[in-house]
C-alpha cells in the first residue's frame, strides 16, 4: 500500500514537472511570436494610404516653406526621401511603358527607373517652391479595382481656386505606395503613357531617356 502511493506520489510529481515544462515552452513560442507580429502589425499602421499621402504632403509644404531659402538644389533634397517612400517607380514605370518594359533589358529597366526617378522628384521641386498658406485636406477614401485604393485630398489656397488631388495607391512588399495621382480628374499615369509610348515608338529607348534628361534640365531652370 505505502509503496503504491510513492509510485503515484512519483507520477503525479512527474506530471506537474511535465505539464510545467510544456507550459514555459508554449509561453516562450508565444513569446518569440508577439516579438515577430509585433512589429509587423506596427508596420501595417504605419502603411496606412492616408498616412503615406500625409507624410509627402507633409514634405511639401515644407518644401514651399523653406523654397527659397532651399533652392532648386535643396527642395530636391528634401523631397527626395519622401518621394522615395510614398512612390511605386517600379510600378509607375512598368504601367506607363506597357509591353514596351518586357521587351528592355534589365539595365534599360534600371536605367529607366533612376531617370524617371530624378524627373519626379526635380518636377516636385520645381512645382513646389513658393509657400502662400496653402493647406492639405483629406476628403476620403475608397477601394478600387484590383486591390488599389483611392485617397482623396485637396490642396487649399488662402484665396483662389482649390486643386485636387486624388491618390492612387497599390499595397507591395514595402507596403502601401502611390502608383498614380489625379490632379483635378487629370490622370499623370495617363499623360505619361501617351508621351512615354509615343516616343519610344519613334525614337526607341535612347530617345526617350533624351528626353526624360532634357525636362530634369528643364525642372532645374524653373
Amino acid at each position: 500500500m505505502f509503496d503504491n502511493q510513492v509510485v503515484l506520489r512519483k507520477r503525479i510529481t512527474g506530471m506537474h514537472t511535465l505539464i510545467k515544462r510544456v507550459l514555459l515552452a508554449w509561453l516562450q513560442l508565444l513569446a518569440i511570436m508577439l516579438m515577430v507580429l509585433m512589429p509587423l502589425s506596427l508596420a501595417r499602421a504605419a502603411d496606412d494610404p492616408e498616412k503615406v499621402v500625409a507624410r509627402l504632403q507633409d514634405a511639401l509644404i515644407k518644401s514651399m516653406q523653406d523654397g527659397s531659402k532651399l533652392g532648386y538644389r535643396g527642395r530636391f533634397e528634401l523631397l527626395a526621401p519622401a518621394i522615395d517612400h510614398s512612390h511605386d517607380m517600379r510600378m509607375i514605370g512598368q504601367t506607363v511603358l506597357g509591353s514596351s518594359w518586357t521587351k528592355l533589358e534589365a539595365e534599360q529597366q534600371q536605367a529607366f527607373i533612376d531617370t524617371f526617378r530624378q524627373l519626379s522628384i526635380g518636377t516636385y521641386a520645381s512645382w513646389f517652391k513658393e509657400y502662400e498658406g496653402e493647406r492639405f485636406e483629406f476628403s476620403g477614401q475608397r477601394a478600387m479595382p484590383r486591390g488599389q485604393v483611392m485617397v482623396r485630398s485637396r490642396m487649399v489656397p488662402v484665396s483662389g481656386d482649390v486643386v485636387r488631388f486624388d491618390y492612387i495607391l497599390l499595397q507591395g512588399k514595402e507596403g502601401w505606395r502611390i502608383v498614380n495621382i489625379i490632379a483635378d480628374g487629370v490622370s499623370d499615369l495617363a499623360l505619361k503613357r501617351v508621351e512615354y509610348r509615343a516616343v519610344m515608338d519613334r525614337d526607341g529607348f535612347a530617345g526617350l531617356i533624351d528626353l526624360l534628361k532634357k525636362k530634369i534640365t528643364q525642372t532645374g531652370q524653373n
